[in-house]
């Protein structure tokens, strides 16, 4: 595809830019999205694996489906799109990533001083004293982790459904869209909030606001450039061109 000389030109007078991504960037590393038709929610209640309420009803389903989820994880690879973004780092004077995706697999791929809206499956901690949980978590025993400390349950350091958003890299994220030239919407359907006011944030303050996405979503109308093609394909593009 083509990338509007347009934007490049901005983007080469940019001094700070900010992106935020969702589950479109992964996908193409085998990490479904919550809405592909065949995607992980169609099989799934969210409410029973992904809330507080599901998890203290039923914590070990809750636990085999996020084991079953971190396998696949574990198994991903970074693509060309987070290799892409993380070079981005590199092109201005100060570029900050905000993800909705729980993977790491932007950190895999070099990129440093992520903003985790929506926590990481990586971690886990405990539910009662929060303290960090770096025990086993195999369920090798049929049993839900515990805390070593107070007994807790264990859970994954993710934000489920109904839970606020990590108040400080929410801060940081909004700080960010105030003060950047250029914002990305990048792989993320719009819909879920309050990420998806980011950009808006951004385009208040003056910024020029991108969106890079395969489909039409609730916020193309919306953008300054609507550039339609994957993350791994069109980013590296816009990479080569700010790099000549």
């Amino acid at each position: 595809m083509d990338i509007p000389e347009k934007l490049i030109e901005i983007l080469k007078k940019a001094k700070k830019v900010a992106m935020l991504t969702g589950a479109g960037v992964s996908a193409e590393s085998g990490i479904k999205t919550f809405r592909d038709p065949d995607g992980l929610w169609t099989k799934f209640n969210p409410a029973e694996l992904a809330s507080i309420d599901g998890f203290m009803s039923n914590p070990k389903l809750v636990w085999e489906w996020y084991q079953h989820r971190r396998a696949i994880v574990f198994d991903a690879k970074p693509n060309p799109g987070h290799f892409a973004i993380a070079e981005m780092q590199n092109l201005f004077d100060k570029f900050t990533l905000i993800t909705q995706n729980v993977d790491r697999l932007h950190q895999t791929a070099g990129a440093t001083n992520v903003l985790e809206l929506h926590g990481n499956i990586i971690d886990n901690r405990c539910l009662d004293c929060n303290r960090n949980f770096e025990g086993e978590t195999s369920l090798a025993d049929k049993f839900v982790p515990r805390c070593t400390h107070c007994g807790g349950l264990i859970r994954p350091c993710v934000v489920w459904f109904g839970e606020m958003l990590p108040e400080e890299a929410f801060k940081q994220s909004e700080l960010a869209a105030m003060h950047c030239d250029v914002f990305f919407s990048v792989g993320t359907s719009g819909e879920v909030y309050p990420a998806a006011g980011l950009p808006f944030i951004a385009q208040n303050y003056g910024a020029k606001i991108v969106e890079v996405n395969p489909n039409h979503t609730s916020v193309s109308n919306s953008m300054d450039f609507v550039l339609r093609g994957t993350s791994s394909h069109v980013l590296p593009l816009i990479v080569e061109k700010l790099k000549n």
